[in-house]
């Protein structure tokens, strides 16, 4: 609904494309460094795009303008940034609107729609190991009186691992889109989108007797060959009719196909003196998902009390076909370079080993409204039933049999409530509660059974102010969030299995804290703090009282620019900021920690005319640090990047 962030009843964070921009972002990884309570779990997550931690849950749902797909759909994790007009973090329980997600919340990117007047912007992209990101982004009418109007936006990149691969990563992307206003009160979008990535496949480095090992950063224990191919297409519409000035209809559509195809050695570490155990591995997947949502929304009164009434109806369909391929074991010693070498063998020896043939059907129902009872008292109220339904077949293609088959039905309601308060128009006090319900669609124990639902239920209360008014804002929540029924990665699971454990009950509380906007003129910010207390509540296996992995204590961050705003320097600016993330957990037995650190930042620029030049230096000093730890099989640790230089020019007109 188009409703303004002080009227709703949960914590959101708004990341501009300024902030983006202004900060030479190339993934979604770096913009939600902007944000509080989102960590990374994995920045490259074997190929299907980057995982997260949102207010201590991992992998929270990726919206795609509003639409949510299953983790199983490669790239949506993933998405171009320079097609993005701005990121949007929910956080909290949202499945009412959204369908399953994480109580955690959701995170919502939002791509860049065609404009009414002429837009043209042509930029380079340049810095260390090899960058190089030319790209365009054209928008304007295609018609005299504005009714059709178009964008396109499309670049190519490439750039060289700071770890020791052989294989560079490329990325070619283009995606039009198209509006049409077919009458003064029905319009439509249409948008297609093509990704192609070629990028190397890491697997991190292995902890040795409980610590992060003592070689350098750069060192890689798989193939330096090892590589993955990923190609995406999506194709969309948005279709919206104003019945009247209080009442509408949207209809939208997105459909998407996947191709992952990747050789690599996969490595599973398991000795504490660094022997290393892997094998050769080719994995070849295939992804078609459709999504389909229509909502009718409407404002009306009943006596002094105004509503605004938001019901609709949505579909979801995932169809993927899995194959994998394990050659013979290799070994290997993470201090021993030498003995790391090896030669892939030829893909088409490998015997195929299984293949996963899965579909997915989802139908959500969700009515919520929002009442005005006093001038400044909003009660927010909705309901959504979600019900779902899979067919997963795995086989064994070398002695052609079937090792699962499985089929798996859920069913829910979810409710959610919350209560806005403004004792004066610039502050808002809120609080909900709410539940939350995802499937494991897709997660099966080591005898092939799948496992229960997850579900989660949350309340949060907060405050969010007008510090200037119309130009900065500030939010402080605190949360209490418990999720049942988690599917972790079985630590006993056979390689190549990849069998799940469902960890009991999780709970996580804490403060999130954000200040967005400008101080002075020409002068920028954003800021953010979260303290996450995260912890297994209830466990047959796990510890009761342990730490989440991956999840900081305490984490920071800070982005400040500012722009000379006249006189013979005006256009000159420069920007600073800082990342801080706190001591992680690196696996649920919280046998070992990952130290935090600290990162600064820093940009300089000057605008003229229609140019612009900037460069931008992250990690300024060079600190070698750990970026995310992955719980998965065995604990895998994936350093971050040292300094990181980007220098563009662009012109605008």
């Amino acid at each position: 609904t188009d409703t303004p962030l002080r009227d709703i009843p949960q914590s959101i964070q708004v990341i501009p494309q300024q902030v983006i921009e202004d900060q030479q972002a190339t993934s979604l990884t770096e913009v939600l460094e902007n944000a509080a309570g989102v960590a990374v779990v994995n920045d490259n997550n074997f190929g299907e795009g980057s995982s997260f931690a949102l207010r201590g849950f991992t992998n929270p749902a990726i919206l795609r303008d509003g639409f949510i797909v299953p983790s199983r759909v490669p790239l949506l994790s993933n998405p171009e940034v320079a097609n993005l007009e701005r990121v949007e973090v929910v956080r909290g329980p949202a499945s009412v609107l959204y369908g399953r997600s994480d109580p955690g919340g959701v995170i919502n990117v939002v791509s860049k729609q065609p404009l009414a007047e002429p837009f043209y912007d042509l930029q380079l992209q340049a810095g260390n190991r090899g960058f190089v990101n030319p790209s365009i982004d054209l928008s304007g009418p295609l018609t005299e009186d504005g009714s059709v109007r178009y964008r396109l936006n499309a670049l190519y990149r490439r750039e060289e691992s700071f770890r020791d691969f052989n294989t560079d990563s490329e990325r070619f992307f283009i995606a039009p889109t198209l509006a049409w206003d077919i009458s003064d009160r029905t319009d439509l979008t249409i948008g297609l989108e093509y990704i192609n990535d070629n990028q190397h496949y890491d697997f991190g480095l292995p902890p040795v007797d409980d610590s992060v090992p003592n070689v350098p950063f750069e060192r890689v224990v798989n193939d330096p060959d090892d590589f993955f191919r990923n190609e995406f297409l999506s194709a969309s519409y948005t279709l919206a009719h104003r019945f009247s000035d209080d009442w509408q209809l949207r209809n939208q559509f997105l459909y998407t196909n996947t191709n992952l195809y990747s050789e690599n050695v996969f490595a599973v570490f398991a000795d504490a003196t660094g022997d290393i155990f892997r094998a050769p591995a080719v994995i070849d997947n295939e992804t078609d998902s459709y999504s389909f949502n229509t909502n009718v929304q409407g404002r009306f009164d009943t006596g002094p009390v105004e509503h605004q009434l938001l019901f609709g109806i949505d579909l979801l369909r995932v169809e993927a076909d899995e194959a994998s391929r394990f050659g013979d074991p290799l070994g290997g010693n993470i201090f021993d370079p030498d003995s790391l070498d090896i030669e892939f063998p030829d893909a088409e020896t490998i015997p195929r080993s299984d293949s996963l043939d899965s579909a997915v059907n989802q139908l959500g129902i969700y009515v919520q409204d929002q009442i005005n009872l006093l001038d400044n008292l909003i009660l927010v109220a909705g309901l959504r039933y979600d019900t779902s339904s899979s067919e997963v077949l795995q086989t064994d293609d070398v002695f052609n049999q079937i090792i699962t088959e499985t089929d798996q039905n859920n069913e829910a309601f979810t409710p959610r409530i919350g209560l806005v308060y403004q004792p004066i128009e610039p502050i808002s006090l809120y609080a909900n509660y709410s539940r939350s319900f995802a499937p494991n669609l897709f997660s099966t124990d080591v005898e092939g059974n799948p496992l229960s639902p997850e579900e989660g239920e949350g309340f949060e209360v907060g405050i969010r102010g007008e510090i200037i008014e119309t130009r900065l804002s500030a939010a402080l929540a605190y949360f209490d969030i418990t999720k049942q029924n988690v599917a972790t990665a079985d630590p006993s699971s056979p390689p190549g299995l990849f069998a799940s454990i469902a960890t009991g009950e999780q709970r996580s509380r804490g403060v999130d804290l954000n200040l967005t906007g400008e101080i002075l003129p020409g002068w920028n910010i954003v800021a953010s703090y979260a303290y996450i207390d995260g912890e297994i509540t209830e466990d047959n296996t796990i510890p009761v009282g342990n730490r989440l992995p991956g999840v900081p204590r305490h984490s920071a961050s800070l982005w400040t620019t500012y722009e000379i705003q006249s006189g013979d320097l005006q256009g000159l600016g420069w920007g600073l900021g800082f990342n801080y993330v706190g001591e992680r957990e690196a696996n649920f037995d919280n046998s070992f920690q990952v130290d935090g650190y600290f990162l600064t930042n820093a940009a300089v620029f000057y605008r003229r005319d229609n140019w612009q030049v900037q460069l931008n230096v992250d990690n300024l000093f060079d600190i070698d640090y750990v970026e995310s730890v992955l719980p998965i099989q065995s604990e895998s640790i994936y350093p971050g990047a040292p300094t990181t230089v980007r220098a563009s020019v662009s012109y605008t007109f």
